[in-house]
């Protein structure tokens, strides 16, 4: 979770942000990474992990709150819970899961916070073109599909999620979604 100063005026306060555990093997994506850092003054102020995972992802010194959780379901119910928008870095399956959860869970309806993808060097395009595909092909409602932003850059991201309101009809009412029982 990486939070926004008040001094920003942006209406975000905390952004979950979903990233690899490594790097990728070119810098573009380690640069995009501290950009969108700076963009959001790289306030950090909890991270939110499994049990499982700590003696894997916590090595060296630790910045703000760390909590620990039983699971994964968990975590990400705890980060939703917390957080007024997510940005997905480039990354692997588990950035992947986690983004494709926070967008199926906006289109069901259990929040309507903005989704970002930072497309650094056209990472994510096979993944949006897979999304118009679903569009035309009639899987995934046109309304549903403009709950994913993307950019290539992080200010205009950032931006563009500011902007951001939801046109897609939730499948139940809101009040039917704990996230907590999730």
């Amino acid at each position: 979770m990486r939070g926004m100063g008040d001094e920003t005026g942006s209406e975000f306060k905390r952004i979950c942000v979903f990233c690899g555990s490594n790097s990728g093997n070119r810098t573009v994506f380690s640069d995009a990474a501290v950009e969108l850092g700076r963009e959001l003054f790289l306030m950090v102020d909890a991270m939110v992990i499994p049990k499982a995972l700590v003696p894997i992802e916590i090595s060296g010194k630790t910045v703000g709150e760390v909590k620990v959780v039983s699971n994964m379901h968990e975590r990400k119910a705890v980060m939703a819970g917390q957080a007024d928008a997510f940005i997905a870095l480039p990354g692997g399956y588990g950035t992947m899961e986690e983004v494709m959860e926070m967008i199926t869970w906006s289109q069901l309806g259990i929040h309507n916070k903005p989704v970002g993808l930072l497309n650094v060097d056209g990472y994510y395009n096979s993944l949006l073109e897979l999304f118009d595909n679903g569009v035309r092909e009639g899987f995934i409602k046109p309304a549903s599909r403009h709950i994913v932003i993307s950019s290539p850059n992080a200010t205009e991201l950032l931006a563009k999620m500011e902007l951001y309101t939801p046109l897609h009809r939730e499948v139940v009412p809101r009040q039917s979604w704990e996230v907590v029982n999730l």
